[in-house]
């Protein structure tokens, strides 16, 4: 294993620590003490150690994931695998860890609110590891190749509605139910945001007469691919060419200075662009959130 790799697996690792720690500091600080359910295989351990009186949310969080970890062995790719493994084991002992910490004393609301966001960020950022932590995380995971046109927050927000339904009932409290379902939807924002967020580029449309100067130190000054398309300017019926260049975020206010130093006349369009595949930006994987 070279070097670049051993630090992206590095990297990964502390992705999936931190995210698993804040996933639980979230749970146990916010939503626990105030019986508001994330959904998920830890909010169904919180509903079962309600029901019986026995046990923990990490041990009910561990029986339950370990059917859910052998039906997959097959269903997902090894590196997957063991990511999910290890962020399960390291998410359920941060889980029984915290339940010793003081809790801070706070409205229902704002516990809803910031159990989301601290559990939506830890999980974003294990996600983005290339992991999870174990239970929904999984099932979502092996649905998204299904549904490609659903963002992985949004998969496990279906998933996880029956167990907030299911949180009314159990603690005899309809206000338990919309509060957790307020949760889940905070929760799931923030994921998607963590994942999908990181990986926002931008794609330049830029008109000019000066097409071939403007191309060229795009390529050489910002080290972008160029494609140029056949246009034709409805009113004066000339034909224009269109410059079409991907480009990364940081490099847009080069680009704009770039281009009006050639063509202070310049027509100039930049939008964001989503998970932007090939050369320069990231490489293609069929397991791809």
């Amino acid at each position: 294993m070279n070097r670049t790799a051993m630090l992206r697996q590095l990297k990964n690792w502390l992705l999936i620590l931190v995210g698993c720690m804040l996933f639980s500091l979230g749970f146990d600080l916010f939503l626990e003490p105030n019986q508001i359910n994330v959904g998920g295989v830890s909010g169904i351990g919180q509903l079962i150690t309600h029901l019986t009186g026995f046990g923990s949310v990490a041990l009910w969080s561990l029986l339950i994931n370990v059917p859910l970890f052998l039906g997959s062995i097959k269903g997902v790719g090894k590196k997957f695998f063991l990511g999910s493994l290890a962020g399960m084991l390291v998410s359920n002992l941060f889980l029984a860890l915290f339940e010793t910490l003081p809790v801070p004393s706070t409205e229902p609301l704002l516990a809803t609110l910031y159990g989301g966001l601290l559990t939506g960020l830890g999980l974003g950022l294990v996600f983005v590891a290339g992991a999870s932590t174990g239970g929904v995380d999984i099932v979502a995971r092996l649905l998204r190749p299904k549904f490609p046109h659903f963002p992985i927050g949004r998969i496990m927000l279906g998933i996880d509605i029956c167990t907030v339904a299911l949180t009314g009932l159990v603690f005899g409290d309809v206000n338990k139910a919309l509060y957790s379902a307020v949760t889940l939807y905070v929760c799931s924002t923030v994921l998607d945001a963590v994942v999908y967020g990181l990986d926002y580029s931008t794609v330049a449309l830029v008109i000019s007469d000066q097409y071939r100067a403007i191309s060229q130190d795009i390529t050489d000054k910002l080290d972008r691919g160029v494609t140029i398309l056949q246009g034709q300017g409805f009113y004066s019926g000339q034909d224009k060419q269109v410059i079409l260049c991907a480009l990364k975020k940081r490099q847009v206010a080069e680009l704009k200075e770039l281009v009006m130093a050639i063509d202070p006349h310049a027509f100039v369009i930049l939008q964001e662009a989503h998970q932007v595949v090939g050369e320069g930006f990231k490489r293609y994987s069929k397991n791809d959130l």
